[in-house]
């Protein structure tokens, strides 16, 4: 009697990689994941000790992909925002996995070589030892939240997208100058969550950037 195929961690990985592709972390579960392998749970278990330590594992893939031939160039800026473009390029590949990495923070090499530009990125900046892991800890949220951000709007079909804009225009094109005169005063201005996210995500980033670069002046 033939017994059932032993899977290796990377192809389990690769199983569960395509599976968040087609739901979210929220509905993914091992037991989900054994059932496209053809096998059971336990079988997953001696790879993985609990759903969370496989998610870890998928988003530092996406890590590790990010980082796959990355040669650090220019001063400190230019080394932070390089480094964060190539993370949120990786995950706008596989979007429904940009949340599993804000949720589910990482701790393999992927992760590791992210931590290692950044904090290397930061000393060269000429901050004080002493304030980098702060300063560290600031920018990964926020780089976090900028790509999960961008990631959360590339998944929505175009129909999906159309149909927020516009609620977005008669949300805000007919709001009531009487309880909200700023929006209505704005109301043409004022551009929705999706609208040109790239360049708000390099904006908000170098705005960081500039802000760290005025501490470091200030020492």
């Amino acid at each position: 009697m033939t017994g059932r195929r032993r899977w290796s961690t990377e192809e389990i990985l690769d199983a569960a990689a395509e599976l968040l592709r087609a739901g979210d972390a929220d509905s993914f579960s091992v037991r989900k994941l054994a059932a496209v392998l053809g096998t059971d749970s336990s079988s997953l278990y001696r790879h993985f000790r609990n759903k969370t330590e496989l998610l870890r594992a998928v988003a530092d893939r996406i890590l590790l992909a990010a980082m796959d031939g990355h040669r650090p160039e220019g001063d400190w800026k230019q080394r932070i925002t390089s480094l964060a473009l190539r993370v949120r390029d990786a995950f706008g590949q596989q979007p429904q996995l940009a949340a599993v990495w804000g949720r589910h923070a990482s701790s393999g090499t992927g992760s590791r070589m992210v931590m290692e530009e950044a904090l290397q990125a930061l000393r060269a900046s000429g901050l004080p030892d002493e304030e980098i892991p702060d300063r560290y800890h600031r920018l990964v949220v926020l780089i976090a939240a900028l790509v999960a951000a961008e990631a959360g709007i590339s998944t929505l079909t175009a129909g999906e997208y159309e149909q927020g804009m516009e609620l977005f225009r008669v949300a805000v094109l007919g709001a009531d100058p009487e309880r909200f005169p700023a929006l209505a005063h704005f109301a043409r201005e004022v551009r929705p969550l999706g609208a040109d996210r790239g360049a708000a995500f390099e904006d908000i980033l170098a705005a960081h950037l500039a802000h760290i670069e005025a501490a470091v002046r200030q020492e």
